[in-house]
C-alpha cells in the first residue's frame, strides 16, 4: 500500500489532474508492451514541470516510496511494470521540442517527445533523427534513452547511445546532472553512456540533446527472396564482407512474411522461406554502385529474386511491412512473446537452427523478425494465454533462446532492455562478481534503491523467486536493498 503520509504532500504540490488514485484510472498503466507481466500501480503521477518533479522526488524520498518511471509504455521487457506500493511517474506530459539548432545539427527535447516527432519537426531543415524503432510513431525519446533503443537503420547509424549527445538528469536526491553536451568529448567518466540504457534505475531524464543528420538525397531498398533462412543468413555476412554498409538490413522468415503481407500488402513474395530487406542511402552515384553490388551478392548466395523499390512510396510500403510484423502476427495467434537476443552474424545459421529445434520441442510456432545486419534477433513465439501452462512454456523457451545467444558469443538483449523479463538470463550472462558491481553503481546513484527497484539486476546470487520478485541467491550485496 502507498504510504498514508505521501498523498497529502503530493496534493499540496500537484494539480488534481496530475494525480490518479481511482483504480479504473490506474489500471491502463498496469503494464508496458510486455502485457504478460502486469501490476496495477499504487499511484499514478503525471507532472508537467521540473518543480513538480523535484517535489515528487522529495516526497518519495522522505516516505521511502519506490518510483517506477514510464514513457509511452511501448517497452517490451516489463521495465515499466509498476509496483503496488509505489508511484508510477509518467513523463508523457514533458513533450516539448525546445529547440532545433540547425547550425549545430542538434535538437533539444523533453523526454515525452515521440521519436518520430523529432524527424517530423527537423524535416523542414533537411534533417532527421536516425534511430527508428518499430514503435517510433508512439515511443518516447525518454523511453529510447532508458532502453538504448535501436531500429531498422541502426546498422549504419547506431543505437540511441550513438545519437544522443547530452542529457539533463535529476537524481533521487534532487541533484541536477548535466551529462555530455555540445563538445565532441566530455571530461571525466562517461556518465552519459552509463545513463543511456540504465532503464530508469539511476535518475529521471528531463531533457535530451539528440544529433540530427542530413536527410540522404537518395534511398534504394532491395528485397531479396530466398528458399531457406540459412541462405538469407549467409547473404547478410557476404554483403557486409564486400565493404557495403547498408543503412538497414532486415530479415524475416516465412511465417513473418505471410503475416506482414496479409496485414500491410507490401508486395512481399509469400512463397519465400526468408526475405532480406537491404536499404542503401547516400548520393546517387554511391547508391547505384552499392545497389548493383548488393544485388549481385544476394543472387550469388541463393536469392532466387531481388526486387528494387521503384520510388519512395514503394520503399516506405516495404518498410511498413517489416515495422508492422509484431502486430501482424496477432492476426494468426492470440498472443506472442517477443525475444531480443544479439549474436555475431557468423552464428546466425546455428541460432536459427536452434530456434527451429526449440519450436519443435515446445510445440510453439516462431516468427523470426530481426535486424540481420547487426545480429539482433526478434523471435516472436506464438502462444495462447488462455491455454493453461502455455505462457510458462513460452517463457521457458524464450529463456533457452537467450541462453543459446550467450553460448555463441552474444548477449541477452540488443535494444529492449532486461526489465523483469530477462533477470534469469542476467545470471547466465554475468558472474556474481559482475552483478555485485552493477549493484554498486546503482547504490552510488540511488542508495535506498527507490528508482525502479527489482528491475534489470538480479538481487541475489542464486536464481529463484521470492514474492513474485526475482532474486539471485544467498546474501544481498547491500543491506539497504533488503526491502526489495
Amino acid at each position: 500500500m502507498i504510504s498514508t503520509e505521501l498523498l497529502p504532500i503530493l496534493k499540496s504540490v500537484l494539480p488534481a489532474d496530475a494525480i490518479l488514485t481511482r483504480e479504473e484510472a490506474r489500471k491502463p498503466f498496469e503494464s508496458d508492451g510486455l502485457t504478460a507481466i502486469k501490476q496495477v500501480p499504487g499511484l499514478v503521477l503525471l507532472p508537467t514541470s521540473r518543480k513538480q518533479l523535484l517535489s515528487i522526488l522529495s516526497a518519495c524520498r522522505a516516505t521511502e516510496t519506490p518510483i517506477v518511471l514510464r514513457g509511452a509504455g511501448t517497452g517490451l521487457s516489463g521495465g515499466a511494470r509498476p509496483l503496488e506500493d509505489g508511484v508510477l511517474l509518467v513523463m508523457s506530459r514533458f513533450d516539448r521540442i525546445i529547440e532545433i539548432d540547425v547550425d549545430n545539427c542538434i535538437a533539444r527535447v523533453e523526454p515525452g517527445v515521440r521519436n518520430l516527432a523529432i524527424s517530423e519537426m527537423a524535416a523542414g531543415y533537411g534533417l532527421y533523427y536516425a534511430p527508428d524503432p518499430s514503435s517510433q510513431i508512439a515511443c518516447s525519446i525518454g523511453g529510447n534513452v532508458a532502453e538504448n533503443a535501436g531500429g531498422v537503420h541502426c546498422l549504419k547509424y547506431g543505437l540511441t547511445v550513438h545519437n544522443v549527445i547530452g542529457l539533463t538528469v535529476l537524481t533521487i536526491e534532487g541533484e541536477e546532472l548535466k551529462l555530455g553536451g555540445m563538445v565532441l568529448d566530455s571530461p571525466g567518466y562517461d556518465l552519459l553512456a552509463l545513463m543511456i540504457g540504465s532503464e530508469g534505475m539511476l535518475g529521471v531524464v528531463t531533457e535530451v540533446i539528440v544529433r540530427l543528420l542530413p536527410i540522404p538525397p537518395v534511398k534504394q531498398l532491395l528485397l531479396g527472396a530466398f528458399n531457406s533462412v540459412e541462405q538469407a543468413g549467409n547473404a547478410v555476412s557476404r554483403v557486409i564482407a564486400e565493404g557495403i554498409i547498408p543503412a538497414g538490413m532486415e530479415m524475416m522468415d516465412k511465417l513473418a512474411i505471410e503475416a506482414a503481407e496479409q496485414f500491410v500488402h507490401a508486395g512481399y513474395p509469400v512463397d519465400a522461406q526468408a526475405i532480406l530487406l537491404c536499404e542503401l542511402d547516400g548520393n546517387a552515384e554511391d547508391v547505384d554502385v552499392d545497389s548493383k553490388l548488393a544485388r549481385e551478392v544476394m543472387l550469388r548466395h541463393g536469392a532466387y529474386q531481388v526486387l528494387e523499390s521503384k520510388d519512395n512510396e514503394e520503399r516506405e510500403l516495404m518498410w511498413k511491412g517489416r515495422k508492422s510484423a509484431f502486430p501482424a502476427v496477432g492476426r494468426i495467434q492470440p498472443d506472442y512473446y517477443c525475444m531480443d537476443g544479439t549474436i555475431p552474424r557468423s552464428a546466425l545459421g546455428r541460432v536459427l537452427g536452434e530456434i527451429a529445434a526449440l519450436s519443435k520441442k515446445y510445440d510453439l510456432a516462431v516468427a523470426n523478425v530481426f535486424h540481420a545486419g547487426d545480429g539482433n534477433l526478434h523471435p516472436l513465439i506464438l502462444y495462447d494465454a488462455n491455454i493453461e501452462g502455455q505462457l510458462k512454456q513460452t517463457e521457458e523457451m524464450g529463456g533457452k533462446i537467450l541462453e543459446y545467444c550467450v553460448a555463441v558469443g552474444g548477449t541477452i538483449t540488443g535494444e529492449h532492455g532486461v526489465g523483469i523479463e530477462k533477470l534469469d538470463q542476467m545470471c547466465v550472462q554475468f558472474s556474481p562478481l559482475e552483478i555485485e558491481q552493477f549493484h554498486r553503481i546503482k547504490a552510488a546513484f540511488d542508495e535506498k534503491s527507490l528508482l525502479n527497484p527489482g528491475k534489470a539486476i538480479p538481487t541475489l546470487s542464486r536464481c529463484s523467486e521470492l514474492g513474485g520478485m526475482h532474486v539471485h541467491g544467498g546474501v544481498l550485496p547491500f543491506p539497504e536493498l533488503e526491502r526489495f
